[in-house]
């Protein structure tokens, strides 16, 4: 036999989860967004790579992969004999709270350097 008082106790205990069960929900969500983001970029940096290593110009690389449409940011520089390719987005995180750990925009980067002969 179920008492009066045990539904009380039911509201309670859910009101008490819904907002982390929520917050989780957004969060894992955020970050699967990110980590899809992060594998594109690294899929980008291998694109750039081979296209840097063809032509040697910058402007080349973001017209081919269209960077300027998907707001992908691309730095080269060169330090002595080695080339540093950096791919970067800005990632706006909707988690109240996760945007305060991770920043926001979170900046999702992909780094690369390589021997420029």
């Amino acid at each position: 036999m179920i008492l009066k008082n045990s539904y009380g106790q039911a509201l309670v205990e859910f009101v008490i989860i819904l907002p982390i069960f929520i917050f989780m929900i957004f969060a894992v969500i955020d970050l699967g967004k990110i980590l899809y983001i992060e594998n594109n970029l690294e899929s980008k940096m291998d694109d750039v790579i081979t296209i840097y290593e063809n032509n040697k110009n910058q402007e080349s690389i973001k017209e081919k992969l269209k960077l300027d449409k998907e707001k992908i940011d691309l730095e080269i520089t060169t330090e002595q004999e080695y080339l540093n390719i950096l791919l970067e987005k800005k990632i706006e995180i909707i988690t109240p709270g996760l945007n305060l750990i991770l920043g926001s925009p979170y900046k999702a980067q992909v780094k690369r350097v390589i021997y420029n002969e």
